[in-house]
């Protein structure tokens, strides 16, 4: 029974620091803005189908390596050329058209944004790149296997930084000064815009996939060469999965109580108005926000896909439950707090593992919805979340 416990308590936690990751993304964002990102989940699932892409593509399957979409190239050349133009626009054009046609065109600035677009496309590209090259050294050592692996990861987390970036830039910002309504309906509407993109043929389709092991599947005990069978199994991947949750919390909390970049961003939580008038910027701020949550999002994507290999659609239920417990996670947690988004996510993963394994599987998410309504009967703002006093 003790060895039962334990196994379901390393399970618990293994995939309560998916959550968590998952977790800190909403976390970040409501913590700026007020208000939910629910394409965030969805950041995850293109984070797990585009690892899945760039390993079959560095050739890390059971199946040859496969080019690079031609269309990817195609989007990423139009781009190159619309930022050479706009760049031309903002320098020498802007100015020398008539004031009063000035509101009808494109202001100063777009050709610097789609400056970083374009060279933040290409590297992820040439990271992409990279990992294929590195995997040609898989055949000989796992190790180069590996590594490619991590390549594989940070290209992941670039490219879906920069749909991050994208998505703020394009659906968000122009509603900054919209009621809260308004931004949560285009939130729902870039969600479903994404799982239906990715939906499509050219895209990644709707068949179910198996995404390569790019960690080895070993135990704890076999990887460091133990002889003994210990009683209770503990996977390198959940390893691997809870350290980078744990790392990433730690580097989270730092960046926002320790550096000037983390001070900028609580006085745009705290009033925008007020940070812009000390002289932060803002815009950049809040698109930082949003990269960084994609980030980790991408980060819990790849981690998901080597524990559970079986990829389905973009719009499959599987993901939109995993997306939910995880905004769960940091509701519970208290959402706004970086280790509250912790917090929440090993509670909601370690009830639902308990759940699976003493009752049914059937009855593990009433667990998960049960946990979620007591603690906002007892507690509203969370587990660690504070109460905010307003004036009247």
């Amino acid at each position: 029974m003790l060895e039962k416990f334990l196994q379901t308590l390393m399970d618990g936690l293994a995939v309560g620091s998916l959550y968590a990751l998952i977790a800190l993304g909403y976390t970040m964002v409501y913590g700026i803005l007020k208000f939910i990102n629910f394409a965030h989940s969805d950041i995850f699932v293109l984070g797990a189908w585009l690892s899945y892409s760039m390993a079959i593509m560095a050739g890390l399957s059971m199946q040859s390596a496969v080019p690079v979409a031609p269309w990817i190239f195609a989007a990423l050349g139009a781009v190159t050329v619309l930022a050479a133009v706009m760049q031309a626009w903002d320098r020498a054009g802007y100015d020398r058209v008539p004031a009063a046609w000035r509101g009808r065109l494109p202001t100063p600035g777009l050709g610097g944004t789609l400056t970083i677009v374009s060279l933040w496309g290409w590297s992820s590209v040439g990271l992409a790149f990279a990992a294929r090259m590195i995997a040609t050294g898989a055949a000989e050592s796992s190790a180069w296997r590996t590594v490619a692996g991590g390549v594989i990861l940070l290209a992941a987390m670039s490219t879906c930084g920069l749909i991050g970036f994208c998505v703020e830039r394009t659906a968000y910002k122009p509603l900054r000064k919209a009621p809260r309504l308004n931004v949560l309906i285009t939130a729902i509407g870039v969600s479903l815009l994404l799982q239906n993109l990715g939906q499509l043929d050219w895209m990644f389709g709707t068949r179910p996939q198996g995404m390569p092991r790019l960690l080895p599947d070993v135990t704890l005990a076999q990887f460091a060469g133990s002889e003994t069978v210990p009683p209770v199994k503990l996977h390198l991947i959940d390893v691997v999965g809870a350290g980078t949750a744990v790392v990433l919390m730690v580097a989270l909390d730092i960046l926002v109580f320790r550096t000037k970049l983390g001070r900028a961003m609580r006085a745009v939580s705290y009033n925008d108005r007020n940070a812009a008038l000390m002289g932060i910027p803002v815009d950049k701020v809040i698109s930082f926000t949003f990269v960084l949550g994609a980030a980790l999002a991408a980060a819990a994507g790849f981690l998901y896909a080597q524990k559970y290999p079986g990829l389905g659609q973009t719009a499959s239920a599987t993901w939109v439950l995993l997306g939910l417990k995880a905004f769960i996670a940091a509701v519970v947690g208290g959402i706004g707090n970086i280790r509250g988004a912790m917090l929440g996510g090993l509670l909601i993963g370690s009830a639902e593992m308990f759940a699976r394994a003493y009752q049914s599987p059937s009855v593990a998410d009433i667990y998960v919805f049960g946990i979620l309504i007591v603690v906002l009967l007892f507690k509203p703002t969370g587990i660690l979340g504070t109460n905010a006093q307003e004036k009247v």
